[in-house]
């Protein structure tokens, strides 16, 4: 029996077909369990209290409630766990919207099983998301941290866990992947 942590998910998609695929990706993991699906976003809400995920993987684009107002709803519940945003949508409006909302990614389904379940274990927070995109604006470690208010030794500590999370091996690379997943965002 594994003794990592199991991450709790709630899969919350109106395709049943991407939830079957997506929870048969993330239960070939051993800290992964889906714990529930939804269809939209409603009965996400209405699950929430009584499953209790860890991570809910959002789609954005559904019927009657999108991501982006599930997202909002979760946050008003105060709901702590981890929100990734997981759609077709690379449009920078709704990428800006989700990391304003205050999701943990924004993840395209057009992205590796693998990169996917990797963000699952490890989102960035929000100063290494922040730290990315100034990045990918290319300001250097020393800009970056008069920028955010935070020392250029706290920017190189930033990036190197962004380089490691991402699986990443230059700022180049962190650039081109923050222009290729974040739109530059915010």
């Amino acid at each position: 029996m594994s003794t990592l942590p199991r991450h709790r998910i709630l899969l919350v998609d109106d395709h049943p077909m991407m939830r079957r695929g997506m929870r048969q990706i993330l239960e070939l993991e051993d800290d992964l369990q889906v714990v529930g699906e939804a269809g939209n976003g409603q009965e996400a809400l209405d699950q929430i209290e009584s499953l209790q995920p860890d991570l809910v993987l959002l789609d954005n684009n559904m019927p009657q409630m999108n991501g982006l107002e599930t997202l909002r709803r979760l946050r008003a519940m105060n709901y702590a766990g981890k929100v990734l945003l997981f759609t077709v949508s690379d449009a920078e409006d709704d990428i800006r919207d989700a990391l304003r909302l205050d999701a943990n990614g924004y993840l395209l389904k057009d992205m590796e099983p693998e990169l996917v379940v990797e963000f699952i274990r490890d989102a960035l927070t929000e100063r290494e998301r922040q730290v990315l995109r100034t990045i990918a604006s290319g300001y250097s470690n020393k800009v970056i941290g008069h920028k955010l208010g935070i020392t250029e030794g706290t920017v190189k500590v930033h990036v190197k866990n962004l380089l490691h999370k991402l699986g990443l091996r230059s700022r180049v690379e962190a650039a081109v992947w923050a222009m290729e997943h974040l739109r530059q965002a915010g």
